[in-house]
């Protein structure tokens, strides 16, 4: 009894919505469709192309990514590492030669410039998989039966139920309108 009523909730839960997809054929209706979402109130929401679009982020009205921020600190923190492993050698090991100060920076450019660069080149691989929230192996827009074509040749919206105006009979009339083709719903 105990094990039919937990099979009854999995289903439940497998049966919840995760929103309306649909899609269109072209960028310029997707970028029609994303000002319209964003104008009629909707926040949570998503596109997927095959290319990158240039300007479907403010369309959508995203806030400016923050990847520039992390790029700088992690540069910041590898020179800072360079500087201080550098200092340390000198000081640590000091070769005085011809009267040269103990730590003569000049000679160290190279490293400084090389730990930069490099912390600069993780902060931006790690930084977007954190971003992106990857490896991300499964995500329900997938279930959309034309979804494959999201690398090739269509451009996809999905309104996800979790937004406060998502409501499923307006939204897909809202999508319908325009112009959203085989609109349906997925779940989680």
């Amino acid at each position: 009894m105990d094990k039919a009523h937990r099979h009854e909730e999995l289903e439940e839960e497998a049966a919840k919505p995760f929103g309306l997809m649909g899609y269109f054929l072209t960028p310029g209706e997707l970028m029609h469709a994303c000002e319209k979402l964003k104008n009629a109130g909707y926040k949570d929401f998503d596109a997927q192309t095959p290319f990158p679009v240039h300007g479907l982020e403010k369309a959508m009205g995203l806030p400016p990514s923050k990847m520039p921020w992390i790029v700088l600190m992690a540069g910041a923190t590898g020179l800072a590492s360079a500087i201080a492993l550098t200092w340390f050698v000198s000081v640590d090991y000091p070769l005085v030669i011809s009267g040269k100060p103990s730590f003569s920076y000049q000679a160290y450019i190279p490293i400084m410039f090389e730990l930069t660069v490099l912390f600069s080149a993780f902060g931006a691989f790690f930084g977007l998989w954190g971003m992106n929230r990857l490896p991300m192996f499964y995500h329900p827009s997938m279930k959309h039966p034309s979804f494959p074509r999201a690398t090739d040749d269509a451009f996809f919206v999905t309104v996800e139920a979790k937004d406060p105006k998502y409501d499923a009979s307006k939204t897909r009339k809202l999508l319908e309108e325009l112009g959203a083709r085989e609109i349906v719903e997925v779940t989680e």
